[in-house]
């Protein structure tokens, strides 16, 4: 549901305490356990107003969750247009320090996020994430396209499984120092920006190389085991 007129006419300072504390009661309780009369209190409201504002509890998340969105949006994008003239390495590096950034600034947003992936079981679950899939999409798209334009990727290179990749590794190297368990043997945290910079530039350099390496085989001929080089 689209956020009603009654809130965009209210005072744009009351909007904004409005979404913050929605937000710090989101990541705080996720979507199942968020309550909209604990909110209201919170807020020093009658719980009607909330309703009068975004129709239901659904309607709230969806306001939070786009607002979310476009502020990571908005910092990822400074930082791909930014680097627009650098090899792809030094510009992969910089999108891995933006996404630290902007966990580090926002943990309530990640966390929300986090609760949704790995947690919430609601109607609006799948929706969301499948946003969130096609928003990296079309953010790091043009990133491969230009490095496969300038030279710096092979002609033939599949750029859907390019960005497969990066959109699945800076999802993890962020991932990884919010939740360090995950960091499979890195050094990372959020508490550590030092160490997450050391690890965006080794990491920007892999995956450069990587996509530099990745010219498609050609199929071996017909009836040649894997792994046998006919031409041996």
């Amino acid at each position: 549901m689209e956020t009603t007129s009654t809130f965009q006419n209210i005072p744009t300072d009351k909007q904004l305490r409005v979404l913050t504390e929605a937000r710090a009661e989101f990541a705080e309780r996720g979507f199942l356990g968020a309550s909209m009369n604990r909110l209201a209190a919170r807020l020093g409201i009658a719980k009607g107003s909330l309703f009068k504002y975004f129709g239901s509890k659904e309607g709230l998340f969806a306001k939070v969750f786009d607002q979310a969105v476009d502020r990571f949006s908005e910092g990822l994008r400074q930082a791909r247009d930014e680097t627009a003239g650098l090899p792809l390495a030094p510009r992969l590096e910089r999108i891995l320090d933006e996404g630290t950034r902007l966990v580090r600034q926002h943990p309530d947003i990640y966390r929300i996020y986090l609760k949704m992936l790995n947690h919430e079981d609601f109607p609006l679950r799948e929706r969301f994430l499948s946003k969130v899939r096609a928003l990296s999409t079309r953010f790091l798209t043009p990133v491969v396209l230009q490095a496969r334009d300038r030279g710096e990727l092979p002609p033939d290179l599949d750029p859907d499984l390019a960005v497969f990749v990066l959109d699945a590794v800076l999802d993890r190297f962020v991932l990884a120092q919010a939740e360090p368990w995950m960091a499979a043997g890195l050094a990372l945290s959020l508490e550590d920006p030092e160490a997450a910079r050391r690890t965006a530039r080794k990491l920007a350099a892999l995956l450069a190389g990587m996509l530099r390496a990745n010219a498609p085989n050609p199929s071996p001929p017909e009836g040649t085991p894997l792994g046998i080089d006919p031409l041996r």
